[in-house]
């Protein structure tokens, strides 16, 4: 049954559905819409409502329907370059060139709808990614999205990774007899990159903060050392190499930060303090990572220590200052974290000699029951 001039019609299945038109991406072309409901009167209002409201759309949505995500994603970008942290906008671009471009960069933007971004980016290939990298392919997407509704008035779209349980990796530290050996290697013929070692184990610091860790940025008076930059090797457009030495902020505002030295550093760092260079361990430019990277794994090597990655030496002074009995907070600090729910999933490491000093310690309570009947 139909009614004419209203564009209204009963279906088959015993609905009711009413139809309306708007301006296509291109002149000359109609875009078809429905709306249905159980009765004549309920489609009516449902339709006079959505023609009203296709009346209400801004003639600059009309204009970009035609812009495809591929166009916001590079204006976004534009936008970060020269805004945030060179490193920053390296692995924005990276995780977009690699991981959205390809998938749905050709998209226009009218037509992307949280099912499409659900469909492309819950698919089997996208579960063997970590949950660190999909949150990041996740964060990228919804900022570009949002340039998208701020700039080419679009409805706002947020897509949501799910979290997949994954199986923990254990974090490596090194053990006492690991580290009693490393020290004794590193006492043994002491100079200053066997210091930078030390200096890590015993503060925290990360590869590319003490790569680029001044003499300025040691104050031997007060004992206090400040973390106020860091240094990384990442790709830079335009140069001949691929790849360029950049030294900049820390990682992030928590990590620029002041860590009290203990005497023992102290004297030890003022042995090898000098003028002849700005940088502690090379001199006059910052320490390449991965050269510094190899002279640790040789430094394992020699000391009869497993290979391990220079990151443990962080995560072994955490453990180290836990099982000493520093309390959460003033880790967190040192290490530079935003949040102390980090230093307590990541890099706090009780070890078995410390479990069992905590069941001694419960076993002496119950001791003392015994002792009062």
């Amino acid at each position: 049954m139909s009614r004419r001039g209203e564009n209204i019609r009963k279906r088959k299945d015993g609905r009711w559905e009413g139809r309306y038109y708007t301006q296509g991406s291109q002149p000359g072309y109609r875009l078809s819409h429905s709306v249905y409901a159980k009765t004549y009167g309920e489609v009516k209002e449902k339709l006079s409502a959505a023609k009203l409201s296709a009346k209400n759309i801004s003639k600059e949505q009309i204009k970009y329907r035609n812009i495809c995500l591929h166009t916001a994603a590079e204006e976004w970008l534009a936008i970060i370059k020269s805004e945030k942290k060179h490193a920053t906008y390296v692995k924005y671009r990276t995780v977009y060139e690699k991981y959205i471009q390809d998938k749905i960069g050709k998209v226009l933007l009218s037509e992307l709808n949280p099912e499409i971004l659900t469909d492309v980016f819950q698919r089997k290939d996208q579960v063997k990614l970590s949950n660190s990298l999909r949150n990041s392919i996740s964060c990228v997407l919804n900022q570009i999205l949002n340039y998208a509704v701020l700039y080419y008035q679009f409805n706002t779209i947020q897509y949501s990774c799910p979290k997949y349980r994954r199986e923990n990796k254990m974090t490596e530290i090194l053990s006492s007899d690991e580290q009693k050996r490393l020290f004794q290697y590193l006492y043994n013929g002491m100079d200053i990159y066997k210091l930078g070692i030390i200096i890590c184990i015993s503060t925290g610091l990360r590869l590319g903060e003490i790569c680029s860790l001044k003499w300025g940025d040691i104050n031997l008076e007060e004992k206090i050392m400040c973390v106020n930059t860091t240094v990384q090797r990442i790709p830079v457009e335009g140069e001949v190499t691929k790849t360029v030495l950049l030294e900049g902020k820390p990682k992030s505002t928590c990590s620029k930060r002041e860590i009290p030295l203990s005497d023992e550093l102290t004297e030890l760092i003022y042995v090898y303090y000098t003028n002849a260079g700005e940088y502690v361990i090379n001199k006059n430019t910052p320490m390449e990572p991965r050269t510094y990277q190899n002279k640790f794994q040789r430094y394992l090597r020699l000391a009869g220590v497993r290979k391990t990655n220079f990151h443990t030496l962080r995560h072994t002074f955490a453990t180290n200052c836990v099982n000493g009995g520093v309390d959460i907070k003033s880790l967190s600090e040192i290490l530079g974290h935003s949040d102390v729910k980090i230093t307590l999933n990541r890099y706090v490491h009780p070890t078995v000699e410390i479990k069992r000093r905590h069941m001694n310690s419960l076993a002496a309570i119950y001791g003392q029951f015994l002792g009062q009947q």
